[in-house]
């Protein structure tokens, strides 16, 4: 079974978004966006999650002909979890999935749909998690300096566009659901900052590079002009080809385009850290550039650190 990286990566919402119950392909006997909307403690993006790790349960069930939670037991979610496992879901997945399973089935219990609650023992293995990627020289290079040939005959404006994403990603080391919700007036491109709202509805202000504020100032001035439509929140940072505000599958698309290997958007974070513990950074400080709110999720960074410090002297020391 394969490995997930530090942090899940649900499909995030901007701050004007909001989630979805609308499940119609969803038996109702599930009662599906009942249950999402009993999700009043949880972020937006949390409740999305679950959500669609409920869906993806209910439609294997389905496909069993279980048609309603009554006809689940111990021994289905145990068969579902072995399915996740044959499909190399990551173990980390496999546990947060089983994690949404026992919250649906505890609501299920209280709401009547059910006499017994299947999942009261249900267990996943955790393992431990993979650590994070880290882009090597080369690619940032491809993705900051020199972008691929096919980029050539983008415009002017999905260029500066691109180019002031990745230098916030890379130089800012921002989640790819705060870059997407980040307005305009959050930018203060004179004291070379960003407000970033990151989890929790947390505010945090984090430094811009000199090149992001070049790309920022050249995508606000000649770039978000000519894609900016009638469509366009104009409070909206940055948007996308059809005017509205850019999503976190605009910025997968953007990687795919420009990245000479399959990179996440998360990687990018990822590099940031590392170059940064790696240049002598006080993790304390890391992990508030981060906004992480607990410091061992920063720690993992140290790992990476030295692990990339260790193969640096392997390859490069006559002594090694």
């Amino acid at each position: 079974m394969s490995s997930s990286s530090a942090e899940p990566a649900p499909e995030p919402f901007s701050r004007t978004e909001s989630v979805s119950t609308d499940s119609p392909s969803l038996p109702p006997a599930w009662r599906v966006p009942s249950f999402v909307s009993s999700l009043t403690s949880v972020a937006a993006s949390t409740a999305a999650v679950y959500q669609r790790d409920l869906a993806s349960f209910v439609r294997w069930a389905d496909g069993v002909s279980l048609v309603e939670p009554a006809r689940v037991n111990r021994l289905t979610l145990r068969r579902y979890l072995a399915y996740l496992d044959g499909e190399d879901y990551a173990r980390r997945t496999i546990a947060r999935k089983a994690s949404v399973l026992r919250r649906y089935f505890g609501w299920a219990l209280r709401h009547g749909l059910i006499t017994q609650d299947p999942s009261l023992t249900l267990s996943a293995p955790k393992g431990q998690a993979r650590l994070p990627r880290i882009l090597r020289e080369r690619e940032l290079e491809t993705l900051l300096d020199s972008p691929p040939a096919r980029v050539g005959g983008d415009s002017d404006a999905r260029r500066f566009r691109d180019q002031a994403v990745l230098e916030i990603l890379y130089g800012s080391g921002v989640r790819v659901s705060e870059l997407c919700g980040l307005d305009r007036n959050d930018a203060d491109l004179t004291r070379a900052r960003l407000r970033v709202v990151g989890k929790g509805d947390k505010e945090r202000l984090v430094p811009l590079s000199p090149p992001a504020v070049t790309a920022l100032k050249t995508w606000l001035d000649r770039g978000r002009p000519v894609l900016q439509s009638n469509l366009s929140p104009p409070e909206a940072l940055f948007v996308n080809l059809r005017g509205r505000r850019i999503s976190p599958r605009d910025v997968r698309r953007l990687l795919d385009r420009r990245a000479p290997a399959p990179t996440h958007p998360h990687a990018l974070r990822h590099t940031f850290a590392t170059h940064l513990l790696d240049g002598g950074a006080d993790l304390r400080a890391v992990q508030e550039l981060l906004g992480h709110a607990d410091l061992s999720t920063t720690q993992i960074y140290t790992h990476v650190s030295r692990e990339r410090l260790q193969r640096v002297h392997q390859n490069t020391h006559p002594r090694a």
